[in-house]
């Protein structure tokens, strides 16, 4: 599958090209991306240097055959063992882990697979990272949908029988304010059980303002924990500055959100680094945090044109498998979803064994769910996707697969009183 619209920069003006040239092969034009901005709030905190500490002394070479075996032994799953079961050495150990990671997911969660739907308002962003569809420099239809509009892309998802949403934008304060998000959560909490978020990351005060305006749950991706590599992948705007991005989830925590997802997207940079960084980032705060509902994602870097300037990993199906097993295993109480970037194949066989939430009747684009829904052409303005996916099932048909598994689907499990 490919990202299509990291198609060059043809539409640019002369004046931006040569700020994108400039950004790109010039480290001195780039702002320090350690580096606080102005309006960012800083916590105390020091579940970072914790994680990183933690990520930067990982060698996953150093384990043996024997601490994969240990680490499957053990009753309780320690940091040390999480790291031999994400080490090479623990390939060959796949079917041990899966048996392990099937039997702590079937303690904690039974056999219920959450169903949810994401919902894009706005594909305008002010950052350059050099991976993305939307990056600022990307040659694409941009779009942000009216109240009215989203109003009626919730109608149309609702009346499909979902009850758990998630909101996404491009990361643009200058075209979807902290405001606009806050009226489309409010809107979706006239349709919907469960409200997340995906957006850029705010300050404390703004995601008290989101939670009270109707949102459950934000999901923040890192990306990548290696700073060093984001520094090279995200080149201009507020997504630059990595600490700022890495404490947004407690920052949620802190202003009452009831729940908080991880992610890195694995491809980026060492993936079993980054996979480390991920559940260490969850397991601190759940510590520091023990009433937040927490869950990790883990989508992999899909092909991209032109992707000389960003050299991905490849992270295959098995090593994703891997990854998943081994998170279940360590955070055995966590939730883990698998996105539509994988195969229907692939989720419809790591529900039965690690994951607990997928998301079905997907559309990456701006204003076209009533087209995708029905099957009809609207007419109606529609902006460009941000990623392919590689499952569309809609929600009845995912539904009627997972049921068939033996497994119990789930829309909602959270009731207001």
């Amino acid at each position: 599958m490919e990202q299509r619209f990291l198609v060059g920069s043809s539409h640019l003006s002369p004046e931006a090209q040569a700020k994108k040239h400039r950004l790109e092969t010039d480290p001195t034009a780039r702002t320090d991306h350690m580096a606080y901005l102005p309006d960012m709030e800083r916590i105390d905190s020091d579940v970072m240097d914790k994680v990183i500490g933690q990520m930067k002394s990982y060698d996953p070479a150093a384990y043996t055959a024997a601490d994969v075996k240990a680490a499957l032994e053990h009753d309780t799953c320690s940091i040390e063992d999480f790291k031999a079961l994400l080490s090479p050495a623990a390939q060959p150990f796949l079917e041990e882990m899966a048996a392990r990671a099937r039997l702590e997911t079937s303690k904690h969660f039974g056999n219920t697979v959450y169903l949810f739907t994401p919902l894009y308002i706005a594909n305008y962003c002010e950052n350059y990272c050099v991976y993305c569809g939307f990056n600022c420099y990307n040659d694409i239809s941009r779009m942000k949908l009216t109240m009215e509009q989203i109003e009626k892309e919730m109608q149309v998802i609702a009346a499909s029988g979902m009850e758990e949403i998630l909101i996404l934008t491009g990361e643009s304060r200058g075209k979807s304010n902290v405001e606009y998000i806050g009226e489309a959560c409010k809107l979706a909490r006239k349709y919907f059980r469960m409200v997340g978020l995906e957006v850029y990351p705010v300050n404390t005060e703004e995601y008290r303002y989101l939670h009270e305006c109707g949102t459950d749950y934000v999901t923040v991706f890192q990306e990548t924990y290696d700073a060093d590599r984001y520094e090279q992948l995200h080149l201009m705007g507020h997504k630059r500055v990595w600490p700022y991005r890495f404490e947004a989830q407690e920052r949620a925590l802190m202003a009452g959100m009831r729940g908080v997802a991880f992610s890195a997207l694995l491809g980026l940079s060492d993936f079993r680094k980054d996979a480390l960084a991920t559940a260490l980032h969850a397991y601190y705060l759940q510590r520091k945090y023990p009433h937040a509902e927490l869950s990790l994602s883990c989508p992999r870097l899909r092909p991209i044109i032109n992707n000389e300037k960003i050299d991905p990993q490849d992270v295959h199906e098995t090593q994703l498998c891997q990854i998943l097993c081994a998170y279940r295993i360590f955070l055995p109480y966590v939730g883990i979803t698998v996105s539509s970037r994988e195969s229907a194949r692939f989720r419809d066989g790591i529900v039965k064994i690690a994951a607990t939430k997928v998301s079905a009747g997907v559309s990456t684009g701006i204003g076209d769910h009533e087209s995708k829904y029905t099957g009809k052409e609207t007419g109606a303005e529609q902006g460009d996707e941000q990623f392919e996916i590689a499952d569309g099932r809609s929600l009845d048909r995912m539904y009627e697969d997972i049921a068939g598994e033996g497994l119990q689907p789930v829309l909602n499990d959270y009731l207001y009183v």
